[in-house]
């Protein structure tokens, strides 16, 4: 089964998502603050987090960018308050992949877990094209043998890609099982992150052999 770390300080919100997790076939571990999280992050290495923004001892930010840091990709659902702004290209920045607002309904939050869990893996264990090599498991990617570095959407994009193979796909498809917003800023950032992955992936990123324009429809990727 697959083990979700829930990091909350609210004792009776874990054990209801416990409930919920455990129904569902999951199985959840728990966290009541930051520092104890990120270290139960670092050794049980589940498959999804669940962390919430204010957490004593160290921010829920604070954690996600300290993972990444330590170049730990697992999946992070960020839990925030009714009320509390949220930038979306912020929660990006600090390694997020998705977010939902509490209070929340079960069947919301387990269909943002299936879905990022879902962007996140594959059947596969490695992926290749050209000379570019993907660990599912590991979130890792090189280039040549060379480590690139993504944020975690361009590397969500790229998988995305390859498991999408020459396929026309629309910037609003790509969007809604990319990042999954519904109110992310506009199709653009579509535009923008495939300019990303044309940079570190193409021998040419002006004359693009693998993230194709397809005019008038999005991009298509050709492996």
């Amino acid at each position: 089964m697959q083990t979700i770390l829930v990091i909350d300080d609210d004792e009776n919100l874990r054990e209801t998502i416990g409930v919920l997790l455990e129904r569902e076939h999951f199985t959840p571990i728990f966290a009541a603050d930051g520092k104890t999280g990120f270290n139960k992050a670092l050794t049980l290495k589940p498959q999804l987090l669940l962390v919430d923004l204010r957490l004593p001892g160290m921010s829920g930010a604070e954690l996600c960018k300290q993972l990444r840091a330590d170049r730990i990709q697992t999946p992070i659902i960020v839990l925030s308050a009714v009320g509390e702004e949220i930038d979306k290209v912020l929660l990006l920045e600090m390694g997020a992949d998705d977010y939902i607002v509490k209070p929340f309904g079960s069947r919301e939050l387990l269909a943002r877990i299936r879905a990022l869990l879902r962007r996140t893996s594959a059947d596969t264990k490695v992926l290749q094209f050209a000379d570019v090599e993907i660990d599912v498991d590991r979130r890792n990617t090189k280039r040549a043998g060379q480590d690139v570095k993504l944020t975690p959407a361009e590397y969500n994009l790229l998988l995305y890609f390859l498991q999408n193979p020459d396929r026309p796909l629309t910037r609003d498809v790509i969007l809604n099982s990319v990042w999954g917003y519904d109110s992310y800023p506009n199709s653009r950032t579509v535009d923008a992150h495939v300019v990303k992955l044309r940079q570190k992936f193409e021998s040419d990123s002006n004359v693009p052999r693998h993230f194709l324009t397809v005019h008038g429809v999005g991009y298509r990727f050709v492996p």
